[in-house]
């Protein structure tokens, strides 16, 4: 953009213009992932859909490549771009509870510890990540999976509407019954369609659940996913566990005997009749864990449990993949691996994805693999910029190792840049619909810093 475009667009905006050379520039730019470094030449805080509205006009009459962000979590960075316009919607982040309609509607730049943290005050919840500091808008936009998933579905299962600016200045409101093939699309579809400025979605009477890991040593790991993996999945959904390999954290609430030693392990959320908790973990105590940390927990303790280890600025790379079946060489695989974690925070985590998941059509949302039973991704995570090759190389390195036992796509939000066969795997037989959504509302494909999925050609 020129110095007048930029200019002008401080003129129209409420919200601050940052440029290269403004004070705080290098903070306004900076993603979750240290391992991103670009330089846009504009940073757009939108304070209101009118300030969406402006930039977007600005940017996509300027030519420039407009990134959107959120919270900013987006592995491969999408959430910024070089020389380009950053839509972001941070300070966009109202959360407003009808409990009485047991319904949330949230602004596009708002994270998920924030909606937790209203909702949890009328005892209600709706699925979303693991970490709180994750924006709504692009986990939702993704699918959105976490420890309510196998009982209440996914994120988009539980998203009701949202109000779009469209890349043609138009806002509108998508939902079952208004521009059903944009609400069609935005489930799932990613950030392909429109600047997504609020969100409602529908809440579940959550409060405190039984919650917590149990650790096993890492030369168990065969033998524990061998288990977990016929385990879970005969379960009923108010028991949810992922499965991960990782090296046990040097501070509370792991004894320090464990602490730097690897292991594998579940991460629990129990939500049924606490009474009955002691039987639903019986068959996993009879597997003798080494620790054992499950008990009350109040639900946005639970999803911000993680928040500490994981702080914005780390290096990561991320590869994920949807699994059917744990094969036996792919636990031989997770096994193997499990011992050469490349770094103390680097992980492998099981998501299921089954139950109510399971209870929604492949094509009735975007989110086309509704018959997979995990959600798989290998992340290497380090502070140190100069470990970025080696992450990166046991990563991709874990993921071959294992690919063949894939579904053939992958979780959106648990993949880096990695090409357009990988979105057309992860889409399925819905791509071809979604590419005529995408050329209905953004025929130009002015947004294409994402997972792209480009218009169709008519």
């Amino acid at each position: 953009m020129t110095t007048l475009e930029t200019t002008e667009l401080r003129d129209r905006m409420s919200g601050q213009v940052i440029t290269p050379g403004d004070a705080g520039y290098d903070a306004a730019r900076a993603v979750y992932n240290g391992m991103i470094d670009r330089r846009p030449a504009v940073v757009a805080r939108c304070a209101s859909v009118q300030d969406v509205r402006v930039a977007l006009e600005s940017g996509r009459r300027s030519g420039s490549p407009i990134a959107v962000r959120g919270g900013g979590h987006n592995g491969p960075g999408f959430g910024t771009v070089e020389g380009g316009l950053v839509i972001d919607l941070s300070p966009m982040d109202a959360v407003d509870v009808d409990p009485g309609a047991r319904t949330v509607r949230v602004q596009g730049g708002a994270t998920w510890g924030a909606v937790d943290a209203a909702t949890h005050r009328h005892g209600l919840a709706t699925p979303s990540g693991i970490v709180s500091t994750t924006g709504v808008g692009g986990l939702t936009l993704g699918g959105g999976h976490g420890y309510l998933s196998r009982k209440h579905g996914l994120t988009i299962d539980n998203l009701l509407a949202a109000d779009v600016v469209l890349t043609d200045g138009r806002t509108v409101t998508a939902s079952q019954t208004d521009h059903p093939d944009l609400f069609w699309a935005l489930r799932g579809g990613g950030g392909n369609f429109g600047v997504v400025t609020s969100f409602t979605f529908r809440l579940h009477p959550v409060d405190t659940v039984i919650a917590g890991p149990t650790l096993w040593p890492v030369e168990a790991t065969a033998e524990v996913l061998s288990w977990y993996r016929e385990f879970l999945p005969a379960q009923h959904e108010d028991l949810y566990g992922f499965f991960a390999t990782l090296t046990v954290p040097p501070g509370d609430p792991f004894p320090a005997e464990l602490h730097g030693r690897k292991a594998c392990g579940a991460v629990w959320c129990y939500t049924g009749d606490p009474a009955a908790a002691d039987q639903a973990f019986a068959p996993v105590r009879a597997m003798a864990p080494q620790w054992e940390g499950v008990g009350p927990v109040p639900y946005p303790a639970l999803q911000s449990a993680f928040d500490p280890l994981y702080p914005k600025g780390m290096q990561w790379y991320w590869r994920g993949d949807f699994v059917r079946t744990v094969t036996d060489d792919a636990v031989a695989a997770h096994a193997g691996f499990a011992r050469e974690l490349p770094s103390p925070l680097s992980t492998m985590h099981l998501y299921p994805i089954d139950g109510a998941v399971h209870r929604v059509g492949a094509t009735d949302t975007a989110w086309a693999h509704r018959d997979v039973t995990y959600s798989q991704v290998i992340v290497g995570v380090d502070p140190d910029p100069g470990s970025a090759e080696a992450l990166k190389r046991w990563t991709v390195d874990y993921w071959e190792a294992t690919h063949p036992s894939s579904a053939g796509g992958a979780y959106v939000n648990f993949m880096m840049d990695e090409g357009p066969d990988r979105v057309r795997a992860t889409y399925g037989g819905n791509y071809d619909r979604l590419a005529e959504v995408k050329a209905t509302y953004d025929p130009e494909n002015v947004l294409s810093v994402n997972q792209n999925v480009p218009p169709c050609r008519r």
